[in-house]
């Protein structure tokens, strides 16, 4: 299967998981190449203004700042669906359920993994930005 397909398959696990309130944190790794670009993290911010992600950039270099932004969910979806295989081959979704990876190979097809979860706890973003 396409993984543009895949990965719209587990951005409903993601949903499901902040409905559910287990949701810990979401990574994307594993880029093609040696770039500066390392990872990019979403770590949830729960608050009276409903649920919002901050998304962080993260950057080998040190001469390279991180970035971190507040973004909505679909805010996020957008962002993260644009570097898929440019430059990253997989997700990483961790809850206190269950973790997910959502994994590109050299063809293009996507695949979802489901494993036991990492986190037994969830540890908000400190919603420094703005």
């Amino acid at each position: 299967m396409p993984y543009q397909d895949v990965f719209v398959l587990f951005w409903e696990q993601v949903k499901e998981s902040i409905q559910e309130g287990n949701f810990a944190k979401l990574t994307m790794a594993k880029t093609i190449g040696k770039l500066n670009f390392k990872n990019i993290f979403l770590r949830p911010i729960y608050s009276e203004d409903g649920f919002k992600v901050l998304l962080k950039f993260h950057y080998r270099s040190r001469d390279t700042e991180d970035t971190e932004e507040e973004l909505t969910l679909d805010e996020a979806f957008v962002v993260l669906k644009a570097h898929l295989r440019d430059p990253f081959l997989s997700v990483l979704m961790f809850s206190t359920k269950k973790d997910v990876m959502f994994k590109i190979n050299k063809k293009g097809a996507g695949s979802v993994i489901v494993n036991p979860p990492s986190f037994s706890s969830i540890i908000q973003a400190k919603n420094d930005v703005g």
